[in-house]
């Protein structure tokens, strides 16, 4: 019996000191959120956008939409395309008239 508990202690005692893997988990920060994306959405029922660009994964855009429901839009889509490009010559002109006023 008192083999049988040595030999338990002995293996106990290897297994502790056998280094552990490398490995590191897959943060689900870097997973991308959108798999799909959905190409016509009512622009009339999107109560919010949201854009994310985080590594490994494409631009991607989502709408909260006015039932809380959460999808995700194709970039491409044309009228958000243009949505975009109102928004950022909007945050041009703004930073024109600031260093204006200075």
């Amino acid at each position: 019996m008192d083999v049988k508990l040595l030999a338990l202690m002995t293996l106990l005692a290897v297994v502790m000191q056998v280094p552990t893997a490398n490995a590191k988990p897959i943060s689900l920060v870097e997973r991308c959120w959108c798999r799909t994306t959905l190409n016509t959405v009512s622009q009339r029922s999107i109560k919010e956008l949201k854009f994310l660009h985080t590594p490994n994964c494409p631009f991607q855009v989502i709408a909260k939409l006015k039932n809380n429901r959460e999808v995700c839009i194709n970039p491409e889509t044309k009228w958000l395309q243009g949505y975009l490009k109102n928004a950022i010559n909007k945050v041009k002109k703004s930073k024109r008239r600031n260093t204006k006023k200075v």
